[in-house]
């Protein structure tokens, strides 16, 4: 079980960095500026949240009954997943690029 929650964080780690990090439009499409704006990446963010929270009913079904939750634990999600974006955010819009 241990092993399945690390699974989980670096998943939803990398998952939440993705969009910040791949110019292409749901990782297929490139769009014709060559450029995503912040309004992909943040649709993108919200499918790859959707996509974690699956990932962890999965993982979650494995080992019995899978627990009910209420709207508080998943906007405490929700946050984390954002904070878990912030690497891939400065990345993005706050680092000084050389060259750029």
């Amino acid at each position: 079980m241990n092993f399945s929650t690390t699974l989980l964080l670096v998943l939803a780690f990398v998952a939440a960095n993705l969009p910040f990090l791949v110019e292409r439009i749901f990782f297929i499409k490139r769009p014709a500026s060559g450029n995503k704006n912040f309004a992909w990446r943040l649709l993108e963010l919200t499918m790859l949240y959707f996509v974690i929270g699956g990932v962890a009913l999965l993982l979650e079904a494995n080992f019995g009954d899978v627990h009910k939750q209420n709207w508080e634990f998943y906007a405490v999600n929700a946050s984390l997943f954002v904070v878990f974006a912030y690497p891939g955010f400065v990345y993005r819009y706050l680092w000084r690029h050389r060259g750029a």
